[in-house]
């Protein structure tokens, strides 16, 4: 499982032409599911996002977390984060999860996200989506589990 996290001032995602999902200050969470991710990296992976610290502190320092921040979360699902782009001018992916399966575990990591976090919003699985952001820094970490 792989999350790329931008820190935010704001982000929106839209389907269609029409914003589901908005949040201001706080992380972007673009999702990759693999085929051997289970509830278990969900939750790893869950954790920590929300404690990674990534927000400035009184001395500018990257010192606190999303929680400590009491920051938004838009999550979004994009399954060409777990790409395999080593070789050639085309990605593979083979190691992404099959769409029903990667699904259940984009709702899981959205149910579990909504219990620990305050504003969580969310794409729609599988749609054609456009994301707006303003990255604050620019500040943008990979994380996998």
């Amino acid at each position: 499982m792989k999350a790329l996290i931008q820190r935010v001032s704001q982000a929106s995602v839209s389907v269609d032409g029409h914003v589901v999902g908005s949040i201001g200050q706080g992380v972007l969470v673009l999702l990759g599911v693999e085929k051997q991710d289970d509830e278990t990296a969900a939750d790893k992976l869950l954790k920590k996002i929300l404690n990674y610290r990534i927000f400035s502190d009184e001395d500018d320092k990257m010192n606190l977390s999303l929680l400590d921040v009491r920051g938004d979360v838009l999550l979004v699902s994009q399954f060409t984060l777990v790409a395999d782009t080593k070789k050639g001018l085309r990605p593979s992916f083979s190691s992404a999860a099959k769409p029903a399966d990667a699904e259940r575990l984009y709702h899981y990591f959205v149910n579990r996200t909504k219990q620990l976090a305050g504003n969580v919003q969310q794409g729609v699985f599988g749609a054609d989506m456009a994301v707006s952001l303003l990255n604050n820094g620019p500040v943008t970490f990979l994380l996998e589990v």
